[in-house]
């Protein structure tokens, strides 16, 4: 017997995990826009940008700007890699903070070099002050159905990863098939395992097509339990740091999904396209 979600949230991931890896630069009053466009739809939580080093990651150069323009609403998270990204995060009056490890230590190393330990060590800290500033802290758990390098992961690393941030206290853990290569039956087997062991922590499936079984994915982790996923408008996105992964989910095809399921997701679909098509002709898609 099928058992499904009655309402999904949608965390868009478009404006950062999509336009992070645009080589073209993307005008600041350009991605306002899609911003906006998006919460008019009716997202109500988003990932605004990155407080990264504009050297690596150059598309993510207006962070601060981002921030000071936007209308805050609902969850809307910034990533941060470091103690320094959650600094300038916070001057700049981050609500809502996301962190990131790979399961896979060659994926670390080539992201960000350090193993996944050591990355974990690193964040401990700085976490631990994001709480106690009343900042809520989303764990992003990168390569936890395949590696590009190291292939595979096991699933006993991707619930010991997560058991740590969970023990740290993060409110929500945003698990990734990074690469897009997981089937059906391995979503439903590792979302299964994680809202068990993890009842108290809110569990975000986020999946690229790669070999076009993200939507599939998603209606496995649905009949797991799970009712929150992160998409990118347009499909925009991938990870500069895996070879071969090409675009998130995209928004507009998992809300209309959902949609043709009774699902209730809270978004208008043609204010979702109508914003798509405004973004279009400044990306790649």
């Amino acid at each position: 017997m099928i058992s499904l979600p009655n309402k999904v949230t949608i965390i868009e991931v478009g404006p950062r995990d999509g336009l992070q890896n645009e080589k073209k630069n993307v005008a600041t009053e350009h991605k306002l826009r899609y911003i906006k466009g998006l919460q008019k739809a009716g997202v109500k939580e988003m990932e605004l940008t990155s407080f990264v080093s504009p050297k690596w990651v150059p598309q993510m150069a207006d962070a601060a700007d981002i921030m000071a323009s936007v209308e805050k609403t609902g969850r809307q998270f910034v990533l941060t890699p470091n103690a320094r990204g959650m600094e300038n995060a916070i001057a700049a009056g981050a609500e809502h903070v996301a962190v990131f490890v790979g399961v896979s230590s060659t994926f670390n190393q080539k992201n960000i070099n350090k193993t996944t330990d050591q990355a974990v060590e690193q964040l401990a800290e700085p976490i631990q002050q994001l709480l106690s500033k009343g900042i809520f802290v989303r764990a992003c758990i990168s390569t936890a159905f395949y590696c590009p390098y190291e292939g595979k992961q096991a699933i006993e690393d991707v619930i010991h990863l997560c058991r740590t941030f969970v023990e740290m206290g993060v409110q929500e853990l945003s698990v990734a098939d990074t690469i897009g290569k997981a089937s059906p039956l391995e979503s439903y087997t590792l979302f299964s395992l994680l809202k068990d062991q993890f009842p108290n922590t809110l569990i975000t499936a986020h999946f690229h097509d790669t070999e076009k079984m993200a939507l599939a994915n998603i209606f496995a982790a649905m009949q797991a339990g799970v009712d929150r996923f992160d998409s990118s408008a347009g499909g925009l996105g991938g990870c500069p740091f895996a070879p071969g992964a090409t675009g998130n989910v995209a928004t507009e095809q998992v809300v209309h999904m959902l949609h043709r399921m009774s699902i209730e997701t809270g978004i208008d679909e043609n204010v979702l396209q109508q914003t798509i098509k405004e973004i279009r002709p400044y990306v790649s898609m």
